[in-house]
């Protein structure tokens, strides 16, 4: 059994069915990630395992042990929410505290213990200092303090950096996958944000409508989406509608350009999908299929420019590097495009 199991968890409200047949194993000192748009059942999920929602049905063990049969201060999680909830008439220290004392902890091991967790976060000499006078990315440090003080088994992050500024969210989310790697903290992190969980995660689970639509590394779910969701969801990619011409050999036919893939395909109409760094603009070595179209849009992004072009019906977006000395393909202009057949990936439903 894993060391956190999640088995046939579902929730309802009513008739509406928030979380459906929702089943992960998660080992000891993994981060997992729950991705996906709001409303699709990720911080239902997360409260669920805390204990702060009851399943309709299912079953949730860490370590061996049953935690439906337990109240939520009986788990052993630690929880970090989105808006720090810190208690204002409470220093650092005494914030970082708090968990410890409510279960009697002895006054020196606090003590010790708050040192400890100050210096993790990298905050050791503002333990007397109370909330208002710490920045955003300051007081989710301490919340996540708090949390870990208490040595929890699980560790719960309710969108913990939404509510920071771009630079702070990247900084912070480093020193979060620092400590819970220094830890060994088993950990659920809870993100709309795909590079959040692309960056941080040891899987990544893809939530749609109540659903984990799809379960993998961060490597799998970008590079290999296996449902229509997840390839729109992850990443930018443009799907091509093809006819199958020889299911054997996976040649197709898309927009009267003809590939082969290399690999057995349905037949009749399939639908590919290829990641905007998969095309060249121009020829290239390795990618041996061509195509010509017409460039509609070209978004500067700083390091990279990402053009789209129209390829019969489609439109294909694709990246190039930024090059202070010549300038991108105009919108209006005519280009040739290059891809490997092999970089195509077979969309499903």
């Amino acid at each position: 059994m894993a060391f956190l199991d999640i088995e046939h968890l579902e929730k309802s409200y009513g008739t509406t069915k928030v979380v459906k047949d929702f089943n992960l194993a998660v080992d000891k000192g993994e981060f997992v990630s729950f991705l996906g748009p709001s409303g699709c059942g990720k911080t239902t999920t997360l409260r669920m395992v805390a204990g702060f929602e009851t399943p309709s049905q299912g079953a949730i063990h860490i370590d061996g042990k049953d935690m439906l049969r337990l109240r939520p201060n009986q788990r052993n999680i630690g929880m970090v929410f989105q808006a720090y909830a810190l208690f204002p008439n409470l220093t650092v220290a005494q914030n970082v505290a708090f968990g410890l004392k409510v279960a009697g902890t002895d006054k020196g091991v606090i003590a010790e213990r708050v040192a400890e967790m100050l210096e993790t976060i990298g905050l050791p000499e503002l333990g007397n200092r109370y909330p208002f006078q710490l920045s955003g990315g300051q007081q989710q440090r301490v919340a996540l303090a708090r949390a870990l003080a208490v040595r929890p088994q699980v560790l719960l992050l309710d969108e913990p950096l939404s509510a920071l500024d771009a630079k702070i969210r990247v900084s912070l989310r480093g020193e979060i996958r620092a400590i819970q790697q220094k830890l060994g903290i088993t950990t659920i992190y809870v993100t709309h944000d795909q590079e959040e969980a692309l960056s941080m995660s040891d899987r990544i689970v893809v939530m749609h409508q109540g659903i984990a639509d799809q379960v993998g590394t961060p490597f799998e779910i970008y590079n290999r989406p296996t449902t229509r969701f997840v390839a729109n969801f992850v990443g930018t990619l443009t799907l091509l509608e093809a006819q199958v011409l020889d299911p054997a050999t996976g040649r197709v036919s898309i927009g009267g350009v003809e590939a082969t893939l290399g690999r057995r395909l349905p037949k009749g109409a399939v639908t590919l999908a290829v990641r905007p760094e998969m095309v060249s603009l121009g020829s290239a070595p390795g990618r041996e299929t061509e195509v010509t179209g017409r460039i509609v849009d070209v978004d500067f992004l700083g390091s990279v420019i990402r053009l789209r072009a129209q390829i019969g019906q489609s439109v294909l977006a694709f990246d190039t590097f930024n090059n202070s000395h010549a300038n991108p393909p105009k919108v209006g202009s005519e280009v040739t495009l290059s891809l490997a057949a092999r970089d195509l990936l077979l969309i499903g439903d």
